[in-house]
């Protein structure tokens, strides 16, 4: 009688029933255990609110308007600060602008007129006759400025550059003599010769005549170091004829000039270049002696 072959037993594989299943479970575990964030400790030196400022100051730099306004401001601040800085050093070394307070210059300058001066003028380029100039009044030409109330914007503008000088103590005049020049009013035709030469002279007021007034008539030789000066409007100008008998006797010391008038920059309608009519003085001969100095003048305080 045959016996039948006992099976034998199977262990169950990966690949099939409960093994697979197992093997599953332990590959999934694998995983959890790979993803779960393991504890890091803080550094010692961790400030929560220096973490906080550093996140904010980047959310700034990323955002693009805020970041946009400020490059703005911060550029057209840098732009003016130059511009101030410019216009102090333009109005200190090279030009200035100035007001005319009165008619004495008509019809070259009217009253209210703004003129730009060329500072660079006597130093280092020297004086011309027929420079319109504008000098401070040392010699007392000029009555005390009336006391006012101090304006700081207007003041400070002015001294920036940014507004043209309303101090009222300067005055604006023509040269008509430099230091060694025989300066006379007048000669036959009623004009007035510098060294022997007369002047025809087409910046003058219609009308005027150079005799009018007490103290139209003079014979004055330019000491070294002066001017000799006149207004375009002589019918209507306390000029070097109107003061010869102060300690100056008229004449205004080189280092009180300011400068050269260059231009007639306010009204607009007016703007033009400001010459010193070269034609006028071509043919003046060169002084014959050499100029000598002249006491220093004790101001009046008029």
């Amino acid at each position: 009688m045959s016996h039948p072959t006992p099976e034998t037993a199977q262990e169950p594989t990966p690949e099939t029933g409960h093994g697979r299943r197992r093997a599953d479970a332990e590959n999934d575990l694998e995983k959890e255990q790979a993803t779960v964030p393991t504890s890091v400790e803080p550094d010692e030196g961790f400030d929560p609110a220096e973490s906080a400022q550093r996140s904010e100051a980047a959310a700034k730099k990323a955002d693009p308007k805020r970041n946009g306004a400020w490059s703005w401001f911060k550029e057209i601040a840098i732009v003016i600060v130059i511009a101030l800085i410019l216009s102090f050093v333009i109005k200190t070394f090279l030009f200035r602008a100035y007001y005319i307070p009165s008619d004495s210059m008509n019809n070259t300058l009217l009253k209210d007129d703004r003129i730009f001066v060329n500072l660079l003028v006597p130093h280092p380029f020297a004086l011309q006759r027929g420079d319109i100039v504008v000098f401070k009044d040392t010699q007392g030409w000029l009555p005390p400025a009336p006391e006012k109330s101090v304006n700081w914007v207007k003041e400070s503008l002015t001294f920036i550059g940014l507004m043209p000088d309303e101090s009222q103590q300067h005055l604006v005049k023509r040269v008509i003599g430099l230091p060694g020049d025989h300066v006379i009013c007048c000669d036959a035709q009623g004009q007035i010769t510098v060294n022997g030469k007369g002047l025809v002279e087409p910046y003058l007021y219609p009308g005027t005549d150079n005799m009018a007034g007490p103290n139209a008539i003079f014979d004055v030789t330019v000491p070294a170091g002066k001017i000799w000066v006149m207004g375009d409007n002589r019918n209507n100008s306390a000029d070097s004829r109107w003061h010869q008998s102060l300690n100056s006797q008229g004449f205004i010391d080189q280092n009180d000039v300011e400068g050269a008038a260059g231009l007639l920059a306010w009204p607009l309608n007016r703007w033009t270049v400001l010459g010193n009519y070269p034609d006028t003085f071509r043919d003046v001969p060169a002084p014959t002696s050499t100029p000598v100095s002249s006491p220093d003048p004790v101001p009046t305080g008029k």
